[in-house]
């Protein structure tokens, strides 16, 4: 039996896990924000062509609300969806949901020709270690696929007032700095490919997707979401308001206003082999 005390340092470790109350539309607005980037690296290396995607062994980790999982099992063959939390996951043709915590190992159905994982290990003390592991946990010619967040890099292109702006720079500064606290890297994103290439692996590539948003669209809702996730946590550590919060939240809605979201970079590296 697990510790109480270990399960806990865990959930503290994952600060916005798929168990909160707005975890659905968390995983939903990531879906719809991140996935045709997704799939398109994931088509650059060969998944879904007939000669070497049908018959693959795939592992989707942390896989969410499954929308990766459900592409890969419907292109590439067998696909283990593992994630701490699969509530949002469901079982289907070519898929195995397994509940299970990365910082445990890597999980059971390797070697694995293919293994994603998206806003994961930022999150994670071991992000190393695991990379490692998982780059050691590839078939000959599998690829690691490793899709982050960077930042904080959030500029204001238009507000409402100045008044705006600066409220929403600040709650992005306390919520990042509560996060960072938490253990999350905002560097990590950046240092994925070399340590892609430490790992031993091959034919590592980086693509770094930079995009607006405005009030009412994707990402500042996503942006609302997730201070809506923290926001207890930072009225009660901070100087934040319940106002503020109230106005942030608003503003996020607010299609005057824009701003320049998160960098995603996806970074993938190859086995050597076969």
């Amino acid at each position: 039996m697990e510790d109480v005390a270990d399960n806990a340092t865990r959930d503290r470790e994952y600060l916005l896990g798929s168990a909160a109350d707005l975890s659905a539309e968390q995983l939903g607005l990531l879906a719809a924000l991140l996935d045709r980037h997704t799939t398109a690296c994931l088509e650059d290396v060969g998944v879904g062509l007939e000669d070497v995607g049908v018959g693959r062994r795939c592992l989707d980790l942390g896989a969410g609300g499954g929308s990766i999982t459900r592409w890969l099992a419907e292109r590439a063959g067998t696909v283990v969806a593992a994630d701490l939390d699969v509530a949002h996951l469901g079982e289907g043709p070519g898929i195995r949901v397994l509940r299970h915590d990365i910082n445990d190992g890597v999980p059971e159905g390797g070697p694995f020709d293919l293994i994603h994982t998206r806003l994961l290990l930022l999150h994670l003390a071991r992000r190393e270690e695991i990379l490692h592991e998982l780059a050691g946990a590839l078939a000959p010619g599998g690829w690691l696929v490793v899709a982050e967040f960077g930042g904080p890099r959030q500029w204001v292109l238009a507000a409402p007032t100045k008044a705006d702006e600066e409220l929403f720079l600040r709650v992005q500064e306390l919520a990042h700095a509560e996060a960072g606290r938490m253990g999350v890297s905002y560097t990590w994103a950046d240092e994925v490919d070399g340590h892609m290439g430490a790992a031993g692996l091959v034919n590592v590539h980086s693509s770094r997707l930079s995009q607006t948003t405005a009030g009412g669209t994707i990402g500042c809702l996503l942006n609302r979401n997730y201070i809506l996730q923290l926001g207890s946590l930072l009225i009660e550590r901070t100087e934040l308001t319940a106002e503020e919060l109230a106005r942030y939240c608003d503003l996020m809605l607010d299609p005057r206003f824009r701003a320049l979201f998160y960098d995603f970079t996806i970074t993938r590296g190859q086995r050597p082999g076969k």
